[in-house]
């Protein structure tokens, strides 16, 4: 190779260099911590997943999280059965507070959230009834946070919230989707604002089909 074309190839500065190694290093690490909480070896509740905006992960802050983890809890009550789809930062607070009684389930297309044992279940909106046939109107609530803002992913996972739910349903997504949301599931907006760690841009909202003073607070 000639001097000239050996110029043409991009380096990358020492800091740059220092720094994408240092990624690396993290990366493997948390992959690593992963796959023990995985084979037990390490609390599950010491694992934190970073999002994923590829499969268009924000996760709920923790004010969020709790208020609709209570919200759900007050509803099901200590034996009652709750479903997170594609809400685990819901999931995950609810792990925390509910009594060993109460069922929640994870709805995940990650599978990372598989550290969850049982309570993991691999579910693509594409495929919005794959479930067992007696889960059918099994879950006394069930929140539902849709991972994309358009109303092909709307549509289906609301095929997926009728399939699920007895009747109390905690839907959060855009304001741009409200219409369509209330001729899907009859929910209408409330005034609890959700919130994300990473400050969503797109304007956030919680709708539900039932009279709630907690999400309703002025």
């Amino acid at each position: 190779m000639s001097d000239s074309e050996d110029d043409d190839v991009p380096r990358l500065s020492a800091e740059t260099m220092a720094a994408l190694q240092d990624f690396y290093k993290e990366q493997a690490a948390e992959e690593e911590k992963l796959q023990q909480a995985k084979e037990g070896k390490v609390d599950m509740e010491s694992v934190t997943l970073k999002e994923d905006w590829q499969l268009s992960q924000f996760w709920y802050d923790d004010k969020t999280a709790t208020v609709l983890a209570k919200e759900a809890l007050s509803l099901a009550g200590e034996n009652g059965r709750i479903a997170c789809i594609s809400s685990p930062t819901a999931y995950k607070k609810l792990r925390q507070l509910k009594p060993n009684s109460c069922v929640a389930k994870c709805m995940e297309y990650d599978e990372r959230f598989r550290i969850y044992g049982d309570d993991f279940v691999f579910y693509d909106y594409n495929a919005p009834t794959n479930f067992p046939v007696e889960w059918q109107n099994s879950f006394d609530v069930v929140i539902a946070d849709p991972p994309f803002l358009n109303e092909d992913c709307l549509s289906k996972t609301a095929v997926t919230v009728r399939f699920l739910t007895k009747d109390k349903v905690i839907l959060c997504t855009g304001a741009v989707m409200e219409d369509l949301a209330k001729r899907l599931l009859k929910v209408e907006k409330c005034s609890f604002l959700p919130k994300h760690a990473n400050q969503l841009q797109n304007e956030f909202r919680c709708y539900i089909n039932y009279k709630s003073e907690n999400l309703n607070k002025s």
